[in-house]
């Protein structure tokens, strides 16, 4: 019976040392299930602070395109205007170009005909006073008998 008593109490201290064991498994693994769940809980946060430096990012972006975006359409609209300025400008410069061309047009005309008339004024003698004397004229002496009557 001796025998048959030791029996049992090595059963009981592998039982207690198979339960210790599986304690200190169950142990182990809820230490490292922690870990694991700090672990996921850390990664998720930094994911979020990616995320949220990331959304920062992009509103910073938002907000300096739309700030570039009013500067080029002040500039724009201020090229539009200096552009509508310098072709009104044009359109006067136009308008003055045709009407000095008309001018000159008709002036030069005017010279033609004035110079055509001259030639054919130039060629006849009668239309050129100075011709009178190149035609063997004396100059016209008033007599002293005239000069008593007046």
């Amino acid at each position: 019976m001796a025998s048959s008593s030791t029996g049992t109490s090595s059963g009981s201290s592998i039982l207690l040392t198979n339960s210790g064991s599986e304690e200190n498994l169950q142990a182990l693994m809820d230490q490292k299930k922690r870990k694991r769940m700090i672990s996921n809980r850390e990664s998720a946060r930094r994911s979020r602070l990616r995320k949220q430096k990331h959304l920062d990012d992009q509103m910073a972006q938002v907000s300096q395109l739309k700030k570039d975006n009013s500067h080029i359409l002040t500039a724009l609209n201020l090229r539009t205007q200096h552009y509508h300025a310098v072709e009104a400008e044009n359109s006067v410069l136009r308008t003055q170009a045709m009407e000095l061309t008309s001018r000159l047009n008709s002036l030069t005309e005017i010279l033609h005909c004035m110079s055509a008339e001259s030639q054919l004024m130039s060629s006849e003698p009668v239309f050129n006073p100075w011709s009178f004397l190149s035609m063997n004229q004396l100059p016209i002496m008033a007599s002293s008998d005239l000069l008593h009557y007046y």
